[in-house]
């Protein structure tokens, strides 16, 4: 096939020119052994729109020895951090140029609204590599007193080696920012193996990395299934570090081949069924907008998704009556009608997924009281879904859905609410609306999250830590804690002044 292919965009009348091929050492290749294709498909309409090489095994192999010698030659210790820095600018700047056609290809390929695309996902990946770029020339070490006659100690930050990083269709462009920047900052090459769902913008955001003067090698993209590409990455012995987000299940996967392969570090961030507790001092309205956007921005498909709503009795009948109103007035639509606030969800199997934890939730007796009802016509659509009367061990309050379909309880005491929000295996997210101040403290201390979010959700800020407890992930990305899972720390131990005797 070729290397590259024009991709219409029907509601604009325009063209956009995407890779199909392998990138590997700054080109687009064929595979080294296969012919297979992974066919991209529009979610708002069903049709495809293009196909891409599939990568294999072997291709994972061409990829890693692409991105090891990079790393001993024009990478890794061979290039400062001033320089770096340069390059990481450089590559936001290429992406904000392009934000208008990134964020079309993106909506095409994810179903994503154009504007959320473009100023919120790719407006933070600009971010997000601006920020890492600053942190390029400050990673530095210590210097440890030993003995001042005698002997010195000091410690280097070193880049980790080649990383593998496999990231999830949700947020294409942003993962791809929260995994490439802080790599690259610390001197580290990578292969990435974008979701077999949405692969465009990896593809295309590749090109730019060229432009933006990269070494070859240094940033390779593999597009393939995640039972080839994934565990070829996961499995491999000469990839130093694996990066993932996505469920748990896939996971456990990776961790147990890093383990049986080289023991190679490990970052997960994985899925989440986030609780948020609204108590009877909370702004209401307000509540019910945070509670809103916590379960329908990016139409639910977030690891973060509060999908689970616990509410005080005193307030339960008046804050459901706001939430359901707030849930009718977003548009779910075509990505590229201006109005839609939310798209369809990224796929057949996604849609089928969600319905059937909708049918689950009426076949064991929640009620429905908003959606529900599958829409005519071609499109992965799912309209916001509100189950009431709840209860523990019913699977759309134990399972993540990851899409948007909302299961809203009630308790009478903090205690309760505590107790009802943390039980779950999952770990990744948690919010409480309260106007009482000593609340907020203790229920934030009390909630078992990586992120605990106070009269808000669902707000992610580059120079944060974010990740998960429990069975929602390993690690943390974002913010300086990032750093941690691209550098390796060495202690150098020098000797002036001891001579020693022997023998013993």
């Amino acid at each position: 096939m070729s290397k590259f292919t024009q991709v219409n965009v029907p509601a604009t009348g325009k063209t956009i020119s995407v890779p199909t091929g392998l990138f590997i050492n700054n080109e687009f290749v064929p595979s080294v052994d296969s012919q297979e294709t992974i066919q991209c498909i529009n979610p708002a309409t069903e049709e495809p729109i293009c196909s891409v090489v599939a990568g294999s095994a072997k291709d994972v192999d061409v990829a890693v020895a692409a991105a090891r010698s990079a790393l001993k030659t024009t990478w890794g210790k061979n290039v400062s951090g001033f320089e770096r820095s340069r390059l990481l600018n450089k590559l936001a700047d290429l992406i904000e140029r392009d934000a208008q056609e990134l964020a079309e290809l993106e909506a095409l390929n994810n179903g994503k609204p154009v504007k959320i695309a473009r100023d919120f996902d790719i407006g933070d990946s600009v971010g997000c590599l601006r920020y890492y770029a600053g942190w390029a020339d400050k990673i530095v070490g210590q210097s440890i007193d030993i003995d001042n006659k005698t002997k010195l100690a000091f410690t280097k930050h070193e880049p980790i080696g080649v990383c593998g990083q496999i990231i999830p269709w949700n947020y294409p462009i942003m993962m791809w920012a929260w995994k490439v920047a802080p790599a690259l900052a610390c001197g580290c090459t990578i292969v990435m193996k974008p979701s077999e769902f949405t692969p465009l913008t990896a593809l295309k955001l590749s090109e730019l990395v060229v432009e933006a003067g990269f070494p070859p090698g240094v940033v390779n993209t593999v597009p393939a299934l995640g039972s080839v590409g994934g565990a070829a990455l996961a499995a491999h012995p000469g990839v130093d570090k694996i990066a993932f987000t996505g469920s748990t299940v896939t996971g456990r996967k990776i961790m147990e081949a890093a383990a049986k392969s080289n023991l190679k570090k490990v970052s997960l961030e994985l899925g989440g069924k986030s609780p948020q507790l609204i108590f009877e001092s909370a702004d209401i309205d307000q509540a019910a907008n945070w509670a809103a956007l916590g379960i329908l921005y990016n139409t639910g498909q977030d690891c973060t998704a509060g999908s689970r709503v616990y509410v005080q009795d005193s307030i339960y009948d008046k804050f459901l009556q706001t939430l359901i109103e707030k849930a009718k007035a977003l548009n779910i639509g075509n990505g590229f009608d201006e109005k839609s606030g939310g798209g369809p969800v990224v796929s057949k199997v996604q849609y089928d997924k969600i319905w059937s934890y909708i049918d689950a939730g009426k076949q064991e007796g929640a009620k429905c009281v908003l959606g529900g009802e599958k829409r005519p016509g071609k499109g992965y659509f799912v309209d916001p879904t509100i189950f009431t009367e709840i209860k523990p061990g019913m699977k759309i309050v134990k399972d993540e859905i990851f899409g948007p379909v909302l299961s809203v309880g009630r308790f009478k005491t903090e205690e309760e609410a505590i107790n009802l929000a943390n039980d779950t295996t999952y770990g990744l997210g948690a919010g409480l609306h309260s106007n009482d101040a000593g609340q907020c403290m203790r229920v934030s201390q009390a909630l078992e999250a990586g992120t605990v979010w106070v009269n808000q959700y669902n707000l992610l800020y580059n120079n944060v830590p974010f990740g998960g407890k429990k069975q929602s992930g390993i690690g943390r990305e974002l913010g300086s804690y990032a750093l941690d899972e691209y550098t390796s720390v060495k202690a150098i131990q020098w000797n002036y002044g001891e001579k020693l005797d022997w023998p013993l």
